[in-house]
């Protein structure tokens, strides 16, 4: 079964449709619904995703909740913060020079043993060189679990 650790700008992705990616990123969102992948992410996801979307003129307090309760409700598997993932992350975010937030995400990958899915292809510029990232953009097709990638 495929797994990752996600972070949220995959998860922004399934509520803001007009945005580039968004139609793997549902796809994503599906085979999570539909049990053929599971994801980590650290709970720290939750609170980003409904900051971003408090902020999305699109949303009223109503849709956030909503978005909110489906994500909970999804097959994902939230992970609190950790005294190793926690230093990891502070490592990686003096070595790479970006947050502790975003480091965090990749340090738990690192500990779970499992790439890190991001569409936050800025970031990915800033940590060049850090092992086990997968963009989002570079899927072509979900189905039943397996990701195919463009050649």
């Amino acid at each position: 079964m495929m797994e990752y650790v996600i972070d949220t700008s995959v998860a922004v992705k399934w509520f803001s449709r007009e945005e580039n990616d968004s139609g793997i990123a549902l796809q994503l969102r599906q085979q999570i619904l539909d049990c053929h992948c599971s994801m980590i992410a650290p709970d720290l996801l939750i609170y980003e995703l409904a900051n971003a979307l408090r902020y999305n003129p699109n949303f009223t307090n109503k849709d956030v909740n909503a978005a909110l309760d489906s994500v909970l409700s999804m097959n994902i598997d939230f992970k609190g913060v950790d005294d190793v993932v926690i230093a990891r992350a502070i490592d990686i975010a003096f070595e790479f020079n970006v947050t502790v937030y975003d480091s965090f995400f990749m340090a738990l990958s690192q500990r779970e043993k499992k790439p890190f899915l991001t569409a936050d292809y800025k970031f990915v510029e800033r940590i060049k060189g850090f092992k086990g990232i997968v963009r989002l953009s570079d899927i072509k097709e979900i189905n039943r679990g397996v990701i195919k990638n463009h050649s």
